[in-house]
């Protein structure tokens, strides 16, 4: 299944990500949100626009924003939290019928894939996927979709954090013309971060937070504005890979 990951309640304008989705009634990619997850380059140029342009042979190069392919994974484990933590505590699952107009490639765009190709092309990208010996929030199969991801007949279901439960992130969810549902969860005591893995100073940072680090305490963090954006992201990438529930 695709699987389209996102941090629901980290800001976007005056509203809350998953605020946007439910007035807007469709996903939007990184070239009109101008909010990213992953890297922000999405702009005439600007490395996304590159790789954009070498994947798919300059198809997209004079299209608008709104034309521009909307980026996921494929969850080739069906993985409860979805196909990559890295990019969001909640993700939006869609309909199998979707897959007709996706294409894949491994690794991420971002690290000059061989190749991208159709679903025909999925066992070859799991194949390489599993091999690869990728940290676990690195080994994703990357989906590209072509088209416009609408909630309300693309999307089989929105999978949040139960740290949302009963908040106003479930309020909005609600209102996305699909299902809500709700994942094992993500939960840790930041104290047991690697600082390998992200430095030392991220993890002091987690830590500053709260003794418990959930997706809701993140987010409260993401919209203080009081952290550097990267350094809360960096925190984030601590919390997907040490506290899957």
């Amino acid at each position: 299944m695709i699987t389209l990951q996102f941090q629901p309640d980290w800001p976007h304008g005056g509203r809350m990500v998953i605020e946007s989705l439910a007035a807007d009634g469709v996903y939007r990619s990184q070239f009109s949100t101008g909010i990213s997850n992953g890297g922000l380059t999405a702009f005439p140029g600007g490395d996304r626009w590159r790789w954009e342009s070498r994947l798919f042979d300059g198809r997209y190069d004079e299209k608008s924003a709104a034309d521009r392919p909307m980026y996921g994974v494929w969850n080739r484990r069906r993985d409860p939290y979805g196909g990559a933590v890295r990019f969001g505590s909640s993700y939006l699952r869609l309909k199998p019928d979707v897959i007709d107009r996706a294409t894949f490639c491994f690794p991420d765009s971002a690290l000059n894939p061989e190749r991208v190709g159709d679903k025909t092309t999925l066992p070859h990208f799991c194949r390489l996927a599993d091999e690869s010996g990728a940290d676990d929030l690195d080994e994703y199969v990357e989906a590209h979709v072509h088209g416009p991801v609408r909630l309300a007949t693309d999307v089989d279901a929105v999978v949040l954090d139960p740290s949302f439960a009963g908040t106003a992130v479930e309020a909005a969810a609600r209102r996305l013309g699909c299902a809500v549902e709700y994942h094992p969860g993500f939960r840790a005591d930041p104290r047991v971060f690697d600082p390998e893995y992200r430095g030392a100073q991220i993890v002091e940072l987690a830590c500053s937070l709260s003794d418990e680090l959930t997706p809701e305490v993140l987010g409260h963090a993401a919209r203080s504005g009081v952290h550097p954006a990267q350094s809360v992201k960096r925190v984030w990438h601590c919390l997907a890979r040490f506290g899957r529930s």
